[in-house]
C-alpha cells in the first residue's frame, strides 16, 4: 500500500518528467511543508498529518483567493486557485450531502450530545472521520443546526 508521501513524491518526478514548472512549484513546496514538520518534531508523519498538512496549504490558497479578490487582483487570485486545484488532488474524495449527515447523527447519538455544551465534543470525535473529505466549518455548522 503507497502512503500519501509516497503518492506525492511519484507525482513530484513524473511533473518534472513533463517539465510542468507551475505544478512542479507548488508540490515542491508542499514537501517542504511536510519535511519541515517531521524535522520539528522528529518523526515520521502518517497518512492523517500529511492530509493535515495539504488541508492546511489549501486554506492558505483559499484564504489567498479571497484577499486577492477583495483587492481586484483576478489574474492573482487565478493563480492560486490553480494552485488549489493541484493540492486537491491529493485529497480523498469528499463526502457526500447524505453521508455527512448521517456520520454526524450517529456521532451526536453516540456522544449523547443534547445541548450546544457538546459541540466541541462532537467536532473532536468527527475531526479523523472528516479528514480531507468535508470542510470542517460546513461541519460545524451542521452540527450547530442539530444541537440548536
Amino acid at each position: 500500500m503507497t502512503t500519501l508521501k509516497n503518492q506525492i513524491t511519484d507525482v513530484l518526478k513524473a511533473t518534472m518528467r513533463a517539465k510542468e514548472m507551475s505544478k512542479l512549484t507548488v508540490i515542491r513546496g508542499l514537501q517542504a511543508a511536510i519535511k519541515q514538520i517531521e524535522i520539528d518534531e522528529r518523526k515520521e508523519l502518517d497518512d492523517v498529518q500529511v492530509l493535515a498538512v495539504i488541508e492546511k496549504q489549501i486554506k492558505q490558497r483559499k484564504d489567498s483567493i479571497k484577499a486577492f479578490e477583495g483587492a481586484n487582483r483576478q489574474d492573482l487570485a487565478s493563480k492560486e486557485q490553480a494552485e488549489l486545484e493541484i493540492l486537491s488532488q491529493f485529497l480523498p474524495a469528499a463526502m457526500t450531502e447524505e453521508e455527512l449527515d448521517s456520520i454526524i447523527e450517529q456521532t451526536i447519538s453516540a456522544q449523547e450530545a443534547t445541548s450546544m455544551k457538546d459541540m466541541g465534543k462532537v467536532m473532536n470525535s468527527l475531526r479523523p472521520l472528516i479528514a480531507g473529505r468535508a470542510d470542517p466549518a460546513q461541519v460545524s455548522a451542521k452540527i450547530k443546526a442539530k444541537l440548536a
